[in-house]
């Protein structure tokens, strides 16, 4: 039976509400094996690592953590944890790893945390989509959602889901609480509902010829995600940077085939829709995502997606992204790409052993 390009991509993208719904169920599962982990010691620092989008899931993870935890959090690529264990590893006493993999077979995955473990002999986190991976049974604990798993390359629903498990582990260990997780899944519905003809329609835009991704705080990663996402399925130019930053000589590169998405937050908003409107001055289309719609008029340069739930902001950056898969999806189909098979790209990245 032939199978549609990009027909695993749309049904893992849009199967996502339901998996969420089970994510939750895994995390309440595991409430009293994280706070007995967490509450056994006091963790000097914790450390995130992961590989391509995993790594850019650490570095949203990490910010969210240090913002709402409060205990100093960092984010490394595994192959630095791996291969520069004195930079990432020495100044710091008692720190608890967590290391993020969809397959959990990752060779630099594999290597971080066999070095973080000779190295300090601390605690590690996994979170994986597959429980039976070398990584799972290397950890101390496990936080994995194999409903998740996908078929296509790149991710999207893994993503998402372990973005929400760590989301989830933020809410209980700074002292809030699942009430506001437990509504994602419907709010994400709406977004689906609301928008997608919105995100194929910018995706399939005949004008645009590059791409843009500014997110500040959290929201960086989601904007390294999203870019990665687009450059990955479609093989169009795209980059991501923090929004006040790309005045600083990325914005060089605006004109009148740009589009440029930004991820607004609420402390910095007035600051990068400041920097939107600029944009759109240069001749730039410009598209706001955002828990509000603010003042922000939508016409033919100018795109806005509001949010459909008020949340706080540690539940949030997870909604941002599956708007802008679906972007990159319609843009591949678009370009003649495949996003279930991207090219060059495999589904585990394994490295010879004189690699590492």
């Amino acid at each position: 039976m032939t199978v549609e390009p990009g027909s695993h991509t749309l049904t893992e993208i849009t199967s996502q509400p339901e998996v969420w719904e089970r994510v939750i169920h895994t995390l309440k599962r595991h409430v009293e094996a994280l706070t007995s982990l967490w509450t056994a010691r006091t963790y000097s620092s914790v450390i995130f690592t992961g590989c391509g989008s995993t790594y850019y899931l650490s570095q949203v993870a990490a910010a969210l953590f240090q913002e709402h935890v409060g205990v100093s959090a960092r984010a490394y690529p595994a192959s630095e944890v791996a291969l520069l264990p004195d930079m990432v590893l020495k100044a710091e006493r008692d720190p608890l790893l967590i290391a993020v993999s969809r397959s959990g077979e990752t060779t630099e995955t594999l290597e971080a945390i066999r070095i973080f473990r000779e190295r300090t002999r601390d605690p590690i986190i996994a979170v994986t989509c597959a429980s039976g991976s070398t990584l799972a049974h290397q950890a101390d604990l496990i936080l994995s959602i194999d409903e998740a798993q996908e078929q296509s390359v790149a991710q999207t629903r893994s993503f998402s889901s372990m973005l929400l498990v760590l989301q989830g582990v933020i809410a209980l260990l700074g002292g809030g609480h699942l009430d506001d997780v437990v509504t994602l899944p419907r709010a994400l519905r709406t977004l689906f509902r609301e928008y997608v003809g919105l995100a194929r329609e910018l995706g399939e835009h005949p004008e645009v010829r590059q791409f843009f991704f500014l997110g500040s705080g959290a929201l960086h990663g989601i904007a390294n995600e999203a870019m990665l996402k687009l450059k990955e399925m479609s093989l169009s130019p795209s980059e991501a940077f923090h929004v006040l930053e790309f005045r600083h000589g990325p914005m060089s590169m605006v004109d009148d085939h740009t589009l440029v998405v930004a991820l607004i937050s609420d402390e910095m908003r007035n600051q990068e829709l400041s920097v939107l409107r600029h944009m759109r001055k240069r001749g730039a289309r410009i598209l706001a995502i955002a828990q509000h719609a603010y003042d922000l008029e939508p016409d033919a340069r100018t795109y806005v997606v509001q949010l459909p739930a008020e949340l706080p902001r540690w539940a949030r950056p997870v909604l941002y992204l599956p708007f802008l898969q679906f972007m990159a999806f319609y843009r591949a189909l678009l370009r003649k790409q495949n996003p279930d098979q991207p090219a060059n790209l495999e589904f585990v990245i394994s490295l010879e052993k004189s690699l590492m």
